[in-house]
């Protein structure tokens, strides 16, 4: 019999006083747990959950293996600033990360921003967001692929203004093409919906160029992805086991572990209750020892549990899933409305601040 263990930190409480090594820090950030929920899969079955509370994880870390004791380690240990040129990007509190589409035919914000994309994303990082992610093809439900060029031509002029005014960037592309021409001109993120998996230049791209990479789990193509997608078991153990299996593979392409950013992919071959339940569950991803990435903004889930709204509509529900990331830990918040998501979370980081605060 072979047993898979998937460690999730739970039990959050708001500061660690007074508590005598009875809690944890989870990686660094501003969250501390006090327990660790341990499923045990047997193959594609869940054959066991247990509680455990934090001051006895060394004795069951040993017990259940190496596996175990590494995730175990990997969810305690701080995570390293991303470097990109000068800019350094601290990890140990959430960050927003902007999205300016620059495209037709996104499923949120096509065309809002035809010939003012530079304009929007100075804004965006005026109002507080500390990465600007641009992206030149959409990957909503239902897409095709644009070609090489005609990305490269939405998305480099607007690398190139934002870049000369020190703003941080992340690409959102699956094409080696489009990321080396970014890189050319300014050290960005690699933020590929298909974990670098779409072109097989992507990966060697990313090895010698040394940049941080997104990876991010999908189940199928956009055309098809959301056409009755299923999963033989539960669907974070098996989020959780293809990111593991895609880090190795970026190891071994010869990409550091500390470039390595990890997203669960909300909307992307997932049902609505695949959504929540990665929502739900997102501290566990912190066990793959990489930054988690979460990008639920307007997402279709929404949608679907607010009478139909439109994507336009959905600020309500878009901040209500950033804060839910927020309080498992989760470093990078990408999103549409950039002001709103920033007030949200500076509010949170208050409180926490306040927390924090021995009280007299």
């Amino acid at each position: 019999m072979t047993l898979r263990h998937y460690l999730r930190p739970t039990a959050f409480v708001d500061a660690p006083f007074g508590y005598d090594g009875r809690v944890a820090r989870l990686a660094g950030g501003l969250c501390w747990f006090s327990a660790v929920e341990i499923d045990t899969l047997d193959g594609d079955a869940r054959v066991a959950t247990e509680l455990v509370p934090v001051e006895a994880m060394g004795e069951a870390v040993e017990r259940l293996g190496d596996a175990a004791r590494a995730a175990w380690i990997a969810l305690t240990t701080p995570r390293q600033p991303l470097t990109l040129g000068e800019r350094v990007i601290r990890l140990d509190q959430p960050q927003v990360m902007g999205i300016l589409n620059v495209t037709p035919d996104s499923f949120s914000d096509g065309g809002l921003h035809a010939g003012q994309a530079a304009e929007a994303g100075h804004a965006m990082a005026a109002a507080g967001a500390a990465i600007i992610d641009i992206g030149g093809e959409s990957t909503r439900p239902g897409s095709k692929p644009v070609w090489e060029e005609d990305e490269i031509a939405r998305v480099l002029p607007v690398a190139r203004q934002l870049a000369g005014s020190g703003t941080a960037l992340s690409i959102d592309t699956r094409k080696a093409a489009v990321m080396e021409a970014v890189l050319e001109i300014a050290p960005a993120i690699f933020n590929d919906v298909s974990g670098l998996t779409w072109d097989e230049r992507a990966m060697p791209l990313a090895a010698r160029a040394g940049c941080p990479v997104v990876l991010m789990h999908h189940q199928g193509s956009p055309e098809t992805m959301q056409e009755s997608p299923h999963y033989d078991r539960p669907v974070l153990f098996a989020v959780y086991d293809w990111l593991e299996e895609r880090i190795a593979a970026a190891e071994a392409a010869g990409i550091a572990r500390a470039n390595i950013i990890v997203d669960p992919g909300i909307g992307f071959g997932k049902t609505v209750q695949h959504n929540l339940q990665l929502m739900n569950g997102l501290a566990l991803f912190h066990g793959l020892g990489c930054p988690v990435l979460l990008g639920a903004s307007r997402k279709r889930t929404i949608g679907a549990l607010s009478n139909e709204a439109p994507a336009d509509q959905r600020l309500g529900g878009s901040l209500a899933f950033a804060l839910k990331g927020a309080e498992q830990g989760v470093q990078l918040l990408r999103v549409h409305d950039v002001p709103e998501t920033v007030q949200a979370v500076r509010v949170w980081r208050g409180m926490r601040d306040a927390a924090l605060t021995p009280q007299v």
